[in-house]
């Protein structure tokens, strides 16, 4: 089912089939019908994706100011990126790490991750088509799988990086974009972002709960090992300001990010 998902290139249809296999998993897991069996796979390198976006470096993806209707366009095409990238990181990492022992909350957690990516990315493309676009409209960033690409045969370093790194970075950022398309009188695209906001506190915590039972199945320290993958993986500092409230709720105190930031000073440091 993971698999299918991954290699299902058209953005909707990707996220339709998301949905449809996540209500089939919980159906199950509620009790009706057979229990779906956890099995092993062999998922692509990386997902099967549409013509459009053309993906570029990142430095040569156009940058556009908020301020302006298509300034915001191209910021809600990028989220839409994101987000269809986390409804693929999300199902892969089902389907690539089966082969390590897991309790079944595991799976659970990530498939409702998925589901909700997907979920998340309809609200993007519904507030794009509603501003005259479309997701594909524009180029993004095609480096968005590299965290996908370096951690593929690391489950520790797969969930230090991307939901206790780039999901965390969601939450610095998210309550920016939602101020910019206040202003502007947006508010379908308000009560997006406000969903997607909620919901991704609850990814971030998914991958520390997850991170910390692997360190304790080793005996090792999370924070010592956080560092040490993150600098690994991760190309470059973490950068401030962290939305330290957000962060918290989701498991991820101070002294793991800070040590990683630029400058590496704490605030009282």
């Amino acid at each position: 089912m993971a698999t299918e998902v991954l290699n299902t290139a058209d953005g909707r249809a990707k996220c339709a089939l998301s949905r449809a296999h996540a209500a089939a998993w919980f159906a199950t897991r509620a009790g009706k019908g057979e229990p779906i069996a956890v099995g092993q796979a062999a998922p692509p390198s990386h997902p099967a994706r549409p013509d459009r976006p053309e993906l570029l470096s990142p430095r040569d993806v156009p940058r556009r100011r908020p301020g302006s209707p298509a300034g915001r366009i191209a910021l809600l095409h990028a989220v839409a990126h994101i987000e269809l990238n986390a409804v693929d990181l999300h199902w892969d990492i089902i389907a690539r790490f089966g082969h390590v022992p897991m309790p079944i909350g595991f799976y659970d957690d990530w498939v409702k991750c998925a589901d909700e990516e997907s979920k998340h990315f309809g609200l993007v493309c519904d507030c794009l088509e509603a501003m005259g676009s479309h997701y594909g409209a524009l180029p993004a960033h095609a480096g968005m799988w590299r965290a996908a690409e370096d951690t593929a045969d690391d489950l520790m370093g797969r969930l230090a990086v991307v939901p206790m790194v780039l999901e965390a970075r969601g939450l610095d950022v998210t309550p920016g974009m939602i101020e910019i398309f206040r202003k502007a009188g947006a508010a379908g695209a308000v009560a997006a972002l406000e969903v997607i906001y909620a919901e991704e506190v609850a990814h971030v915590a998914y991958g520390s709960k997850w991170f910390h039972f692997l360190c304790g199945r080793v005996d090792c320290d999370p924070k010592e090992v956080f560092h040490d993958l993150v600098r690994r993986y991760f190309h470059g500092p973490l950068k401030p300001p962290f939305n330290e409230e957000k962060r918290a709720e989701a498991g991820l105190p101070p002294d793991f990010y800070w040590p990683l930031a630029e400058g590496q000073q704490s605030p009282g440091g």
